[in-house]
């Protein structure tokens, strides 16, 4: 059973009853081109201003920020359906983000290298065989010997 709760209106001092969500997403995104090491690009959405982006990261991730660029990235028309009829990507918003000074960022490696051992090579050349030797299922009873 659902109750009916009624919110005392806000008054200056007063306790803050209700938590407020956003209603902007916004991505960290890998640049393409190589940025300063205090510059962080997102992509947000068209109704979100550069103030907005400013407020949001500084209230909610207690990120300090210098600067806040936009620029708004037009989706390409290229790309045909199976009509025939142009289908047109949406628009989207970039917005690069120069943090206070002396803060920096670099983009999280996810996935990094794995060292080599000695022991690989040979497994994979292991591999490579067992693939050779196993039986081509197209060719049923005809032995491997037989092939070109």
């Amino acid at each position: 059973m659902a109750r009916n709760v009624l919110y005392p209106l806000y008054q200056l001092g007063g306790p803050q009853l209700r938590v407020f969500r956003t209603n902007f997403f916004i991505q960290l995104v890998r640049p393409g081109t190589a940025q300063p090491e205090d510059t962080v690009q997102f992509r947000i959405p068209m109704e979100m201003t550069r103030v907005d982006l400013k407020n949001y990261l500084e209230h909610i991730y207690n990120v300090p920020v210098a600067a806040v660029r936009t620029r708004v990235q037009h989706g390409s028309n290229r790309k045909r359906d199976h009509k025939n009829v142009r289908v047109k990507k949406p628009d989207y918003k970039v917005a690069y983000v120069q943090l206070a000074h002396g803060q920096t960022f670099t983009f999280p490696e996810l996935f990094p290298e794995k060292e080599s051992s000695s022991v690989e090579p040979y497994l994979e050349e292991k591999r490579l065989q067992e693939q050779s030797q196993s039986r081509d299922p197209y060719r049923a009873d005809v032995p491997s010997w037989f092939g070109l």
